[in-house]
Order: C-alpha cells, then structure tokens, then sequence
C-alpha cells in the first residue's frame, strides 16, 4: 500500500497566521492552549492499575474462597483459615505481573519518545510531542519523526519513510501540499509543515483507536477454571445446605446446635466440605506457573503483559510475521555484480567510489561488500550529483585516473531511457531480476562531462551512456530466520508472511528463509473483500505483499474462521489492528508505542530467533499446568462426593479445614510446586478439560470411597471419638490421594521419584510432630483403626492403578 492511498479524513480549515513560514507567535501558542488544541495523545501503556487490580480482585474464585475465609475470621476460627493464603496470593500474582509489564511498557516510551522541533515567532527550538498546537510549524530534518498530521509548506528534497504506517519498506518522495501523517520519520532532505491535526485526530491515534480497547487472551485453561468453579458455585447451595443440615442433625438437632452454641463446629465443618470441593490450588498453581514462565521470558528479552499470554504461546499453530524487521533486518546486501558484454575496466572502481562516498546513501553502501575501495587508485572527482529518489541517480566525473569518464549509478528505467539500444536486453534482464525479488542498479559511463542542471535545480544526465554492470541487492535476512522458520515446522506451526511491501520482494525474502522454493506472493490489492472468499484464499496461500492495515485485521480473523489459533508479529501502526484481533499479539520493542501497548507480548531487543523459545516456554506451562489439574481436579470430585455423603447420612463431616490444608500441602501442594517446573515439551492438544475430566472423575470417585468405608467403620463399627475418626481420615485420604500423584508423576525421572518419595515420607514426619497434631486436633487411633484406614487406602491405590491402566490403553 502506498502512501497515497492512506485514507485520511478532510483537514480543519487553517487558523490565520501572520507568517507561514515563521511560525505561530507566543500569543498564538497560548490561545491554543487554552482552547485545548493541544497534542495530548491517549494513554498507550495498557489498562490502568485501578482496572488490573479490579480484574484479579473481583473474581468468582475469590467471593467463594475470600467469603468463606471471612466467615471462619468472624466465627474466631482463624487456625482453619490459613487458605485465605491462595486469595491473597493469586491476586498478588496476577496484579504484580501485570503492573510490571505496565511500568515497563512505559520506561520503554519514555526512551523511544521523539521530541518535536518547531518554528515559533521565527524561532527553532525542540519541545516535548504533548507541547504540539494545531497550526505549530514543524521542522523537519534527516531522523525527525512526525509527531502529529501535518501538510508540507516548504521542502527540499524530502523522503519520508511511512513504514510504520504502511507497512511500505521504500521511503518516498514528498512535494509542497503533501499531507504527513504521524508516525512518519524524514529520511532525507529538509522542510517545514504545518500542523493541521493533533492528539486523537491525527491518522496515527484513529487507527489504532479500535487496538486501544482492551481485551483479555484467549485461554483455555482459564476458561477451563472458571467453568469448573461456575458449576462448583451452582453446586454450592444444595450440597452446602445439605452439610449444614448434617451437621446440625449430627449435634443433635438444629434446635439443640443452636441452643448449645454447636452451631459454630456445624459452620466450620460446613466450611471445610465447601473449601475441599474449590480447586483454590489448581488457580494459584496455574497464576505461578505462568508468572514462572513470564520470568523466565523476561530474562530473554521478552515482555509478557498477560500472564495467560504465556499459555496462549503453546496453543498457536499460524504464525502471522511482517517482512521488514521480523525477517529481514531492514537493509539491504549485495548480492552479485554482473559485468555487462564489452565493459571497459574501471567499473569496480568506480563502484568503490559510490560505496564509499560519505553521501552514499544505504544502497550505494551495500555495494562496498564487493568492491574493496582503493582512494589511491580512484583518484577523486571534479563534479558529482548525489542521489535523489526524486531523479533516482547519482553521478561522478572523472578527470584524471585510471576511470576517466562520468559514471552514472541508478535505477535501470532512469538511466537508460534514451539510450543506446543495446540497453534494451539489460532492461530486459533487470525486469527478470525484478520478478525474481532483487533490487537491481545499473552502472553506466560516458565520456561526456556531467552538463549543468535545468534553471529549476533538476540534474540531467549526461548524453552517449553506456551501461557496464548491473548491481544486483537483495534484502538482508536475518541470520536466524531460515533456522526460526524451520523450527515451527517441526513443530506444526504454519508460518503466513503479511507485508505492505512488493510482493515480489517479499516472495525472495519467504523464499530465501525455506518457506517454499517455487512459491509465488499473492499482491494484497487483489484480494477480495468477501470474509469468506478471502478465508478460501488464505486456505492455500501463505505469502501475501501490498497488503493495507485493514486486510491485515481481516487476514487475521479469516485464518481464525479457518480453526487457526493465529499469532500476529508487527511493530508499526499499521499492524495494531491485527494484533488486536490475533488470538497473540506479539510486538517489536523498537516499534510503535501503540503496536508495543496492543500486543500481549514484547520483543524488547526485536529478535525473530526468541520465537522458538517463547513457543518452547509456552508449551512446558500448558503440559504441567494440564498434568497438575488432573491432580486439582481429582480432589475436586472426591471433596463434593463425600460432603454429599456424609450430609445424606448425617453424619459430622470428618474433616476440619486446617486437617485438609495439610492433606492437600502433602498431596498435591508441594509435590505440585516441582512439577509445574518440570521440562516438558509435548505438542499442545485442545480438550484440556474433557481429558481432565476423564482422569478425574474415576479418580475422585476411588478415593472418596475409599474415605468414607474407612470412617463409616469408625463410626459404625468401633463407636470412636470424632479426634480418632478424623485421623483415620486424613489417613485414608492422604495415601490413596498419593497414588493419584504416583499416576501423574510417571514417566519416573531422578525428580519426579524425589517428589512422590518425599510426599510419602512426610506424613509420618507430620503426624509424630506433638505440636502438629495437637494444633490438626489429631488423636491417635488404636491399632484396628490404622489397619483399617491402611487397608482402605492400599485397595483404593490398586484399583486406580488398574483403572488407570485401562484408560491409557483405551486412549493408545
């Protein structure tokens, strides 16, 4: 897309001022101010602290654990809160990374925020780009970057590069009455433009005004969580009434519970089935496994603004990259020099003068690769024309060397129109070269001196030009790219190039890296419109050049239509809208503020080659966090079985809160720490919760009978006190709860052994500490008791040996 297509809104009529070319008068300036015509533009950093603190406070998860963890504090019942723990830390979690990333995102823009140079009461001085007032005169120079919409008035040899807005590689040429859009940076040449929009007016903020709502990532495994606590939440009322009923009745009547003041041990056992059956672990392992993740990250370089963004890495499997910047580093290199039939000596040399002119522009450079300069040999000129975009050619004469002449270096089309008709099959071949994606220069010669340029300042060329070579240059890909790219197709990611530029450019460069020998780009103008014409394009087609902002956004949401899960690289305005809608948004630290704000993810040193290692990352916290659900979940389905239970019977529910708290630290919680940090690199799969589902339910339903055989012994059997009925308790529960971890912890490694082996011994290390059982209220039972909670939970480990067993050969 070309500049000149951008589309733009009209601009307000111009404010009288005195002199258009020196600028707004100090008066002027503060009239502006007041009326508010000022370039304030609209924060980029992300949502603010209220807002990400709201996020992670205001939770399901946490009225349900926070609630309950209040009604224990108001019963002075405190040694059974101690989960209040994961609400505290959960929220701590997810509002500390966040915030994190905020702060950053800031520092960063702070660093990479342009100053603006502005003429005012014939005055040049530099002010901050919040200073900026509709009508200010801006002073453009090489490296200035625009920083509000303004129309030229004065220009001498301007080149803009647009490439952050366009996503167009090329810098173009800009004459009087042209309109500068924000966000362009001056490549060449110098000029002044007057401001004719500002702050949310200006093309850069319109565009990026849908990117800047903000939206959470795609998760599955929070979806996931969340849908487990909403149907837990839905749960809660009939199976809660049901164990408060049970309790009363176990204390010998609602009438009698209240009167005696039992009521406050029915609340805190009713506390204790309802805290069981909450999978507050399984959310607090899931925050500390992507935050570890988002650490790990932050040491490479790469900013995560989401914790979910570090599972939303392990679930892509299209990988949207721009040309320019992701795999090319922006430059260009030399590719060949091609002599030409009948070249006199002398060329190499006088290609070494154009490489190391100190006005070589960046192309003129790249040709020094190949033609070491020689200043003794080359002698130096006695008249020169340096290169323009707008005559796109330069020129040296020669007097006295060993290359006597005027050499000519430019564009083919330029240099040869008029000339011998030899040149027709040079033209010929740079048209091929061309088609092929490189960059072709032609260097001519003749023995005419340079003539004079036309009265309006324009060169001419000199006549009886005769090309000798032709200078082929290719964009610089980065080292790491072919390597990157051919990592993802190991590992079943698609890789889709989106460019603004050439197709044909981009086509080399998609070749170049190993995406396909014989592949042709697709030009983005000839794309249709239709959402579902366009998904039946991207079905088969993955390089794409010419491409506008919004066909990016719609690129994205097709490949999304299709079943893709589409991570989007950009790191210009033009790319904010895809990376919005991108089920990933990753963003280079050098790009825009508003492409680094949008994105979920941040390159901070702009390099392609982190990119495996995010996906590597990615995939590790999805397959542990997926592996210690299973363990969460399991103990989800046994607490609601056995609060069912023991209220349809009831009977005391035979656990207090603190006694689950340290089942669960046995269990689960300490054995879950070290496997959420476990290598592993398993494909991503959707699905997460059926297959959880189908571990967790048999599971759950093992262990709880096993729980309640054992205490209905207890009960029933041996009439033993409530102290002795809950050890046997946390006894049965513990062990057969274990071989649910043993199941999890296989294939056995030096770490997963070291976990299961320590989770074993510390029950019998807890249950001989006095303090501890005297704190658990743990008697210890006699003899027939132990035998009986051992026997029960030996019986349950077989049976989910067995059980298990069959399910992994059901599922091959």
């Amino acid at each position: 897309m070309t500049s000149s297509a951008l589309p733009l809104s009209p601009a307000p009529a111009a404010v009288l001022v005195a002199n258009a070319l020196t600028g707004l008068s100090t008066s002027e300036v503060l009239d502006r101010r007041a009326r508010g015509l000022i370039n304030t533009m609209p924060d980029d950093s992300g949502r603010s602290f209220a807002r990400i603190l709201q996020a992670n406070l205001f939770t399901l998860f946490n009225a349900i654990v926070g609630g309950s963890f209040l009604l224990l504090l108001v019963l002075g019942a405190w040694q059974d809160a101690l989960f209040g723990f994961f609400v505290i830390a959960n929220t701590l979690i997810g509002v500390i990374q966040e915030f994190r990333a905020k702060v950053t995102l800031a520092r960063l823009a702070v660093i990479n925020a342009p100053r603006a140079l502005v003429r005012r009461n014939g005055i040049e001085s530099d002010c901050e780009v919040g200073a900026v007032v509709l009508d200010d005169l801006l002073v453009l120079r090489p490296g200035e970057q625009l920083s509000a919409d303004a129309e030229l008035v004065e220009c001498r040899e301007l080149e803009v590069d647009e490439s952050l807005l366009t996503g167009e590689a090329d810098p173009v040429s800009v004459g009087l009455g042209r309109e500068l859009l924000s966000g362009s940076t001056i490549v060449t040449g110098s000029g002044l433009a007057r401001v004719i929009r500002i702050g949310s007016d200006s093309y850069a903020a319109r565009i990026t005004a849908e990117a800047r709502q903000f939206s959470l990532v795609r998760s599955e495994l929070r979806a996931s969580v969340a849908r487990v606590i909403r149907w837990i939440s839905i749960a809660l009322l009939p199976v809660g009434a049901l164990v408060v009923n049970g309790q009363m009745q176990a204390a010998g009547g609602w009438a009698e519970a209240l009167a005696s003041g039992a009521w406050r041990d029915a609340a805190v056992a009713a506390v204790a089935s309802i805290i069981a059956m909450v999978p507050q672990g399984l959310v607090f392992m899931t925050s500390l496994a992507l935050a570890l993740g988002a650490v790990k990250l932050a040491r490479k370089r790469v900013l995560v603004h989401e914790l979910a963004a570090v599972e939303g890495l392990a679930r892509v499997d299209m990988l949207c990259v721009d040309k320019t910047g992701t795999l090319t580093d922006g430059s260009l290199a030399l590719d060949r020099l091609e002599p030409i039939a009948g070249a006199g000596p002398g060329w190499q040399s006088a290609l070494a003068w154009f490489a190391a002119d100190p006005a070589a522009n960046a192309t003129a450079r790249a040709i020094g690769a190949g033609v070491p300069h020689d200043q003794t040999r080359v002698g130096a000129p006695d008249a020169t024309v340096p290169f323009s975009s707008r005559h796109k050619w330069s020129a040296a004469h020669f007097p006295d060397s060993a290359m006597p002449g005027t050499w000519v270096l430019g564009g083919a089309d330029v240099v040869l129109d008029g000339a011998v008709a030899e040149s027709a099959d040079v033209l010929a071949r740079v048209a091929s070269l061309a088609d092929a994606g490189r960059r072709t220069l032609v260097l001519a010669h003749s023995s005419e001196p340079l003539s004079p340029a036309t009265p309006s300042g324009v060169p001419v060329l000199p006549t009886e030009l005769v090309a000798v070579a032709l200078v082929v240059l290719r964009e610089r890909v980065r080292g790491d790219a072919a390597e990157a790219i051919g990592y993802f197709a190991r590992q079943g990611v698609e890789i889709c190039v989106i460019s603004g530029d050439d197709p044909r450019t981009v086509g080399a460069v998609a070749r170049e890296v190993g995406l396909a020998p014989d592949l042709v780009a697709v030009d983005g103008r000839s794309l249709p419109s239709d959402p579902t014409a366009l998904a039946a394009v991207l079905r088969h087609e993955r390089v794409f050049g010419r491409v506008t902002p919004a066909q990016k956004k719609a690129m994205v949401l097709a490949l999304q239509s299709l079943g893709y899960t589409v991570a989007m690289t950009g790191d210009g305005v033009n790319d904010t809208l895809a990376l919005k809608h991108a089920d990933l948004g990753i963003a280079m630290g050098s790009g825009s503020a508003a492409a680094r704000a949008v994105a979920q993810i941040v390159l901070l040193d702009g390099a392609f080659v982190r990119l495996p290692g995010i996906l590597a990352e990615g995939r590790q916290v999805i397959a542990n966090v997926e592996r210690l659900a299973k363990l969460f979940l399991s103990k989800t389905v046994y607490a609601i079985l056995l609060a069912g239970v023991f209220g349809a019977l009831l009977w005391p529910f035979p656990f207090l809160p603190r006694q689950l708290s340290i089942v669960d630290g046995i269990s689960i919680g300490l054995p879950a720490l070290v496997l959420a940090l476990l290598p592993n690199s398993r494909i991503y799969r959707p699905g997460f919760l059926s297959r959880a589902a189908r571990f967790c339910v048999p599971s759950g339903v093992v262990v709880a009978a096993a729980v309640a055989g054992a205490v209905a012994y207890a009960y029933a059997g041996s009439g033993a006190p409530a102290g002795q009925v809950q050890t046997v308790a946390v006894l049965t529960l513990t062990l057969s709860a274990l071989w649910v971890l043993v199941i999890l912890a296989r294939p056995f490694t030096r770490a997963t052994t070291a976990v299961v082996l320590a989770a074993y011994a510390s029950l019998p290390v807890v249950l001989s500490i006095p303090f501890v059982t005297a704190f658990l209220e743990l008697e210890l039972p006699p003899l027939e008791l132990i035998l009986v909670a051992l026997g029960a939970s030996a019986a349950a480990s077989l049976v989910l040996e067995l059980l298990h067993r069959r399910l992994r050969r059901t599922q091959g």
